[in-house]
């Protein structure tokens, strides 16, 4: 009986001291409060109830965000903007805290029991920045019309055939990266700020600017060694049509300010399809199968003869290049470059070592083809050309029905031909170190075509259509 006595006062003891227990463990899950010591972001919120301090919190991090940050820019007319921290793209939390408050009410008696007695002391505030917003008021545009535009590097050739440059400018631009860092660096990180102040000092960040320089500058000019004029040569128009002059100016247009590479090609063909782009051409004489015929295009060869001398003159290598049949009045027999397209071409290599600026134009009766690089001041070049032979022109007779027995008469007049060879000479301080030929040209001579009564010889093999001088005749098929 002593026994069961004991027995039921030991399992009452037990339950006392269990339901006490219980008791006390749901009150310590249950205070409003957060335990003693907690601080988030410098702010004690200790004895606070739970709600108040997540309400607080959010109050707090709106404050956070809406501290006033300017931003000074330097210059001639200093200025100064202020935005809001959330507007230069920070943005405040405390998710980890807010999370934890919030498993304080979660989960079984033991699980809040074990949260509450873990719960951190300390939380720090998150700061996450992204210069994507403030991206979004400082554009491009605010950028251009704050700063203005750069502007390239301009070489200019005078009227007296100097080189002149005029430098680049370069404008301002932000330097993104190092403002996110100092925005980072100057951004509060935590709440005290906002016990300590009773109103927001704005946070002063002088707005960090690198020069933007243009794709064209000074120094990448003068690289390219178009340093002086040349050479120059010309040729004259003489009494050529409108028609002429015009083909031949559009031609001349199309090479005007052409820039070639060092080991660049000069290529006519090119020249001509731009030309004829930009330009058109006109009806002017052209030479087909060594006749001078109508077509259009007639004169653009006058450009290549041209740009070839100053080549010659220059020591260029001459890539390719053939005369013409029939010498032409504005330069000696042999110094003469023509083209038909598709069959003749006229190419020459830059070989200076340097970038090499053509400049081609008519003007008072004259085509003018000048070359601006770099080129050794003591060395010349001097070109000769001599006729080797002179070629008879053959006699081509047909029958004529009109004529009486035995009679003749001159159709066409014949013309000699040519066998021409140039020579060029090179000088080195006016002495001459190199002489040699460079080309040996021919000349067709023109058939002299006579009508006889009865007589005939056998007519030549037809010879394929070339148009030199232009691109087309206008003779009907």
């Amino acid at each position: 009986m002593k026994k069961i006595h004991l027995m039921v006062i030991a399992l009452f003891s037990i339950l006392l001291i269990g339901s006490a227990s219980y008791g006390l463990l749901y009150m310590y899950v249950n205070q409003p409060t957060l335990p003693e010591g907690v601080r988030v972001g410098e702010w004690s919120v200790e004895d606070v109830k739970r709600k108040e301090v997540l309400l607080g919190l959010d109050e707090r991090l709106k404050q956070m965000e809406a501290w006033p940050i300017t931003l000074e820019v330097d210059g001639s007319t200093p200025k100064a903007m202020t935005f809001t921290a959330a507007q230069t793209g920070a943005s405040y939390s405390a998710d980890d805290f807010r999370t934890a408050v919030q498993q304080l009410d979660e989960g079984n008696l033991w699980e809040r029991a074990y949260a509450r007695y873990h719960f951190i002391k300390e939380w720090p505030l998150k700061l996450t920045y992204n210069s994507k917003t403030l991206k979004e008021q400082l554009t491009p545009a605010w950028e251009k019309e704050t700063f203005g535009t750069p502007a390239n590097a301009v070489r200019r050739i005078t009227a007296s055939d100097k080189v002149q440059y005029i430098p680049e400018k370069g404008v301002r631009r932000i330097a993104w990266d190092e403002l996110a860092s100092l925005m980072q660096a100057k951004l509060h990180r935590d709440f005290a700020p906002l016990d300590h102040d009773a109103k927001p000092n704005p946070l002063l960040i002088q707005l960090p600017l690198y020069t933007l320089q243009p794709e064209v500058t000074l120094d990448s000019l003068r690289q390219e060694g178009i340093d002086r004029k040349i050479i120059q040569f010309s040729t004259s128009l003489g009494n050529s049509s409108a028609g002429r002059i015009h083909n031949v100016s559009a031609a001349a247009q199309a090479v005007n300010g052409m820039i070639l590479p060092p080991n660049g090609t000069f290529d006519y063909e090119k020249v001509i399809k731009k030309a004829e782009e930009d330009y058109g051409f006109r009806e002017a004489p052209v030479i087909v199968n060594g006749q001078l015929t109508p077509g259009i295009g007639g004169g653009i060869c006058q450009v290549s003869s041209t740009v070839y001398n100053a080549a010659l003159l220059t020591g260029l290598d001459i890539v390719e290049r053939r005369n013409h049949s029939l010498p032409v009045k504005y330069l000696p027999k042999g110094l003469d470059a023509t083209f038909a397209s598709g069959s003749i071409n006229f190419r020459f290599k830059n070989n200076t070592g340097k970038s090499l600026l053509i400049h081609a134009k008519v003007e008072g009766g004259s085509l003018t083809v000048k070359f601006f690089g770099t080129f050794p001041e003591n060395v010349s070049y001097a070109l000769e050309s001599r006729t080797i032979e002179t070629l008879s022109a053959p006699v081509k007779y047909v029958s004529s029905n009109v004529l009486p027995e035995g009679a003749q008469q001159v159709l066409q007049n014949g013309q000699p031909g040519y066998i021409v060879e140039t020579m060029r000479t090179k000088k080195v301080d006016g002495k001459i170190v190199e002489s040699k030929t460079i080309t040996r040209d021919t000349y067709k001579a023109q058939n002299r075509l006579i009508a006889r009564s009865g007589h005939t010889n056998l007519p030549d093999p037809r010879e394929p259509s070339v148009v030199e001088d232009g691109i087309s005749d206008t003779k009907e098929p």
